[in-house]
C-alpha cells in the first residue's frame, strides 16, 4: 500500500484547503410564531409552511396522549366499579 514519502508542509496543506468554502446556510422566520426557520421547511415549532398546519407537533401529540391515558383510566376504573357491583356466584 503507498505511503507519502514525505510529510506535506503547513502551508501546502493551507493552500489545499483554501478553496473548499463553506457556504453559510439562510434562515428564514416562521410567520405564524416567528421562529428561526429553514426557508422552504416547515416549522418545526409550530408545524406550519406557508400559512397552513402540516405537521403534528411533539406538544400536541403529548397532550392527546395524555387526554387518551386520562380516558384509559377513567374507563378502567369505571370496569372495576361494574366488577364490584356485580355479586360472583358461589358454587
Amino acid at each position: 500500500m503507498p505511503v507519502p514519502k514525505r510529510k506535506r508542509s503547513h502551508s501546502r496543506k493551507n493552500k489545499r484547503n483554501a478553496n473548499k468554502n463553506f457556504a453559510l446556510k439562510a434562515f428564514a422566520s416562521c410567520p405564524n410564531c416567528k421562529e428561526i426557520t429553514m426557508p422552504h421547511a416547515a416549522c418545526k415549532e409550530c408545524g406550519h409552511y406557508k400559512g397552513v398546519k402540516v405537521l403534528v407537533t411533539k406538544t400536541e401529540r403529548a397532550m392527546t396522549r395524555g387526554t387518551a391515558r386520562k380516558a384509559m383510566v377513567e374507563r378502567q376504573k369505571a370496569l372495576q366499579a361494574q366488577q364490584a357491583d356485580v355479586p360472583q356466584e358461589k358454587e
